[in-house]
């Protein structure tokens, strides 16, 4: 079933490959004032696109018993049925692949994140093979290939569709509609988050997540703290836990950065800039056009202790988006990270927009 001509999936491999490098060129024009160079590139790589084209390679490379079990209809009702603990899920594993057929899968993750997303990502996959060692399990509880891909509806550049990507400590989740696309919730764990024997000793995987937090906390006086910090004991988990629907009850908490200077300012957009560009130009470019809109009408608020290797939390909340991190549980060497939107997770905006103008199309 993985009959690909190599020419073909080499151009495919190349595009993935050097689509951050053709967005570059581009911007680097517009920076330069819009004037081009002889061997300027005028054109850029877009996601959906991508993403298109790998989803279909990938359920091309299917047989027919394994593309029922990797897609679902658009409307099903487990699209949303998203989680990031170790438990049983729809969609096709890993394991239950094929050595090419594993390689457009991956092909499918990459084009979802950006190179560094992409980095963090696989780097996940691969700790449950330190959790196996850890806790002498048969690799049927940690298994790295025990991630599960899955597709809902039928790719195309311009239809209504999505996919996820989904196993423990991942779960990455895109709607595509007309042309566009929105990815949400996008979940990022770590266990451990810091490895402290073996071969892999001192690998951090989500240590910019994690430290440009401790940043932030660490640039504010001690009276911005003391609002800063919402509760002396960190929480659990991440407080929207895997909801469909990202909600908080109440006013958001926490410091204002309105109150902030610009120093300060400067490190919490730092911080939210790293979640913004786990992902491609594209969906990051949203992303950042959030954090522009924003402008001070954000709050940062800390939870546990505010001294490295203490239990602690995080959030960035605005109107539009919210971030949180959890590292507690496992003496606070195991972090969760979430980036959700209010309105837009599971393509909430993107498929409103899409069904309105379907509507005054055919009122026409």
């Amino acid at each position: 079933m993985c009959q690909v001509k190599r020419r073909s999936f080499l151009s495919l491999s190349a595009t993935i490959l050097g689509g951050g490098l053709i967005a570059g060129k581009t911007v680097h024009s517009l920076q330069d004032g819009g004037q081009s160079t002889p061997g300027s590139v005028h054109h850029r790589v877009h996601a959906v696109s991508i993403m298109t084209e790998t989803a279909n390679r990938f359920l091309a490379a299917l047989s027919s018993e394994q593309r029922a079990k990797a897609t679902f209809r658009f409307s099903d009702d487990e699209r949303m049925n998203w989680h990031f603990i170790p438990k049983e899920r729809k969609g096709l594993t890993l394991r239950e692949m094929s050595s090419c057929q594993r390689h457009l899968a991956s092909a499918l993750l990459a084009a979802g994140l950006s190179q560094i997303g992409y980095i963090k990502a696989v780097t996940i996959m691969s700790l449950e093979d330190v959790l196996k060692a850890l806790e002498n399990d048969s690799g049927e509880r940690r298994n790295p290939e025990k991630y599960h891909f899955t597709v809902f509806g039928t790719p195309s550049d311009t239809g209504t569709w999505g996919w996820r990507v989904e196993g423990h400590h991942l779960s990455q989740n895109y709607t595509v509609a007309n042309g566009q696309v929105v990815d949400g919730p996008s979940f990022f764990g770590s266990n451990p988050a810091e490895v402290r024997q073996g071969p892999r000793k001192g690998l951090r995987t989500l240590a910019g997540e994690d430290d440009l937090g401790f940043e932030v906390m660490h640039a504010l006086d001690e009276p911005q703290q003391k609002i800063a910090v919402v509760d002396p004991k960190a929480y659990s988990d991440i407080l929207t836990a895997a909801s469909r629907k990202a909600a908080l009850q109440g006013q958001p908490s926490g410091l204002s950065a309105a109150k902030m200077n610009a120093r300060q300012f400067d490190a919490l957009r730092a911080l939210v800039e790293l979640y913004a560009y786990n992902l491609p130009d594209d969906l990051a470019e949203r992303r950042m056009e959030q954090i522009s809109k924003a402008g001070r009408n954000v709050y940062f608020a800390w939870a546990g202790g505010i001294k490295p290797g203490d239990p602690h939390y995080y959030r960035v909340q605005t109107p539009s988006f919210l971030i949180e991190l959890d590292d507690t549980q496992d003496n606070a060497n195991h972090i969760h990270s979430v980036w959700r939107d209010f309105n837009g997770d599971f393509g909430g905006d993107l498929l409103k927009a899409h069904y309105e103008n379907s509507h005054q199309d055919q009122m026409r």
